[in-house]
């Protein structure tokens, strides 16, 4: 089986540098690329065809509720919001939902234990293995 490619969107270089971490380290999922705003990932989506993205919410260009409702007029890639303002039950959670996020998940928190963390990471990759049917 191929791996499947996710597209990284996150203003946060820590946050990119951990998400990239967390998807390499499942032998079923590889980091086709990354973004920085929701303009930089309307751009990569059309050009890099990724099987799901990952997508902050709060970012500078282009937040990702608009990028999300943009992304929706042009493709139905599965999208797992990943955000520190989206809690579950959240109005930004619910609108996100609205728009067709697959889940949403809080980010892991760099004042989060490792253990925290690494629970935060299997959430994120058991999330992803489900959104993509693997």
């Amino acid at each position: 089986m191929s791996k499947k490619n996710i597209l990284i969107v996150d203003d946060s270089f820590v946050m990119r540098a951990l998400l990239r971490g967390i998807i390499s380290a499942d032998p079923d999922l590889a980091v086709v690329g990354e973004a920085t705003n929701g303009l930089e990932a309307l751009q990569n989506i059309k050009e890099l065809n990724p099987d799901l993205v990952l997508l902050d919410i709060e970012m500078p260009h282009m937040d990702g509720i608009e990028c999300l409702k943009r992304l929706r007029l042009i493709s139905n890639v599965p999208v797992i919001i990943v955000s520190s303002v989206a809690q579950t039950g959240s109005p930004q959670a619910l609108e996100t939902r609205k728009l067709g996020a697959a889940e949403v998940i809080a980010k892991p928190s760099g004042a989060m234990s490792l253990d925290l963390n690494a629970k935060k990471g299997h959430e994120i990759v058991t999330a992803s293995r489900k959104v993509l049917g693997i």
